[in-house]
C-alpha cells in the first residue's frame, strides 16, 4: 500500500490538462482513484526532441495529422503511405444505403441484416464474420437470421468466453462447411487473427465503431477539441473506422485471398467516413 501510494503521488505531480483523475465507488469498501493519460504527447514530446530523427511505421498510422497530435510529434513531420500488397481487385466492397444502425435505428434494422447476410450466405457459401458493436445488437440479428433463415448455419461469440472457448470458436473457421460467426467489433476476433484462404471469405459490420458517449468520452472530446479543435473526430470519428478496418481487414490476408466486405450504416456513403477507409479497398481511389 506505501509503495502504490508513493507511485500515485509521483504520478500526481506531473497531472495536467493531459490527463484525468477519476474516482470510483463501485460499493462499500469498493472505490478506486486512478488517473488516467488522455493525452500523451506531452510524455512524449521531450523524448522525440532528444532524438536526432524519429521514425514510427505501422499499418494503422493514419491519418497522420491525428497521431502527430496525440504523440507530440513535430509540426514540421512528414507522412507517407506505402503501397499495399493487396489490390481492390482482391475485394469487393458493398455498402447499404437504406440501413442504419444509429441507436434510434436499431430494431429496425435487425431484419433487413439478417435477410442481407442470409443473402450474401446463399449466395457465395463459406466462413463469414458479422461484427456488431454490441452483445445485444448481435444476438438480436443472430436470433433473426435463425427465424428467418434456418438453412445459414451460425455461431455466436459470447461474453467472458474462455481461452478453450475462443480456440473452438476460432476452430469453426477451419471446417469444410462454412458458417456465419457472430461477434463484437473491437473484441478479441476483430484483430489479430489470421483467417487466410477459404477460412474467411467475407465480413458484415454493422456499426460504425464509434466509442459510447457517455461521460469519460464527452470529457475527452472536450479536453481534445479544446487542444486540436477536433474533438469528435478524434475522440470518436477516428477511432471507430480504424475497429472498422482492423476488423474487416481479417478478410484479405495474403495476395492470393479473394473476399467480400459489407459495409452496413448508410454513414459510409458519407465521402469524409468514406476518405478514412483503407484506400486500396476501392479501384477508383489510390493510395499515396
Amino acid at each position: 500500500m506505501l509503495f502504490e501510494s508513493v507511485a500515485f503521488m509521483k504520478l500526481a505531480d506531473s497531472f495536467g490538462d493531459h490527463s484525468l483523475c477519476e474516482f470510483r465507488r463501485a460499493g462499500r469498501g469498493r472505490a478506486s482513484l486512478s488517473i488516467q493519460n488522455l493525452v500523451p504527447a506531452d510524455f512524449l514530446r521531450d523524448r522525440f526532441q532528444a532524438a536526432a530523427s524519429v521514425l514510427l511505421f505501422s499499418a494503422t498510422l493514419s491519418p497522420g495529422v491525428y497521431y502527430r497530435d496525440l504523440l507530440g510529434l513535430p509540426e514540421d513531420s512528414r507522412f507517407t503511405s506505402l503501397p499495399s500488397p493487396f489490390s481492390a481487385e482482391q475485394l469487393q466492397v458493398n455498402f447499404t444505403p437504406k440501413i442504419s444502425t444509429r441507436q434510434a435505428h436499431r430494431e429496425a434494422s435487425v431484419q433487413p441484416i439478417a435477410e442481407l447476410i442470409a443473402q450474401q450466405y446463399r449466395e457465395r457459401r463459406g466462413h463469414y464474420l458479422a461484427f456488431f458493436s454490441s452483445f445485444k445488437y448481435l444476438n438480436e440479428a443472430s436470433a433473426a437470421l435463425e427465424s428467418q433463415a434456418p438453412d445459414v448455419p451460425q455461431r455466436v461469440q459470447h461474453s467472458g468466453m474462455s481461452p478453450q472457448q475462443r480456440r473452438e470458436f476460432l476452430a469453426g473457421f477451419r471446417e469444410e462447411s462454412g458458417s456465419v460467426a457472430f461477434a463484437v467489433l473491437g473484441g478479441v476476433f476483430s484483430e489479430g487473427i489470421d483467417l487466410p484462404g477459404e477460412q474467411l471469405i467475407g465480413a458484415f459490420v454493422a456499426t460504425l465503431g464509434l466509442p459510447p458517449f457517455d461521460a469519460w468520452h464527452e470529457i475527452l472530446k472536450h479536453r481534445l477539441h479544446k487542444r486540436f479543435g477536433a474533438g469528435y473526430d478524434y475522440t470518436y470519428l477516428i477511432p471507430g473506422l480504424q475497429k472498422i478496418a482492423q476488423a474487416a481487414g481479417r478478410v484479405i490476408r495474403t495476395p492470393e485471398d479473394q473476399g467480400v466486405i459489407w459495409l452496413i450504416d448508410d454513414r459510409f456513403l458519407q465521402p469524409q467516413i468514406r476518405g478514412l477507409l483503407p484506400g486500396w479497398w476501392f479501384k477508383t481511389e489510390t493510395a499515396e
